[in-house]
């Protein structure tokens, strides 16, 4: 059902190991991702160790590096790779007819969250 999801814009318009920022009026924004694959992820635009905004990190395969002090972040957990330790929540996402579109419950309980 459509009214499940919000459409967020064009699958085109992110680029490949790219992202782009959705804002949540009275919550976090939220980062989304397209992998070299074209796979898209969505997270909350921070990063656990220091609250640095992964939407401006560097993508390869399926993880982002936070540009603040270089934490690698699983795009699919939102987990902290390697020996660090900490997560970023998760946003389901899914790619229809060509639009990327954001789970509305999941949008809505970062506002409520914040």
């Amino acid at each position: 059902m459509i009214g499940d999801w919000l459409d967020i814009g064009a699958f085109d318009e992110i680029p490949p190991r790219g992202g782009r920022t959705v804002p949540v009026i009275g919550g976090e924004e939220i980062a989304v991702f397209r992998t070299g694959d074209d796979q898209v992820f969505a997270l909350v635009n921070r990063c656990p160790h220091k609250r640095g905004p992964l939407s401006q990190g560097i993508v390869h395969g399926h993880a982002v590096t936070c540009p603040l002090h270089n934490w690698n972040i699983s795009l699919a957990t939102g987990e902290a790779l390697g020996a660090d330790k900490g997560c970023t929540p998760t946003i389901p996402v899914r790619v229809d007819a060509g639009r990327v579109l954001l789970s509305r419950m999941a949008v809505l309980a970062t506002a409520m969250a914040a």
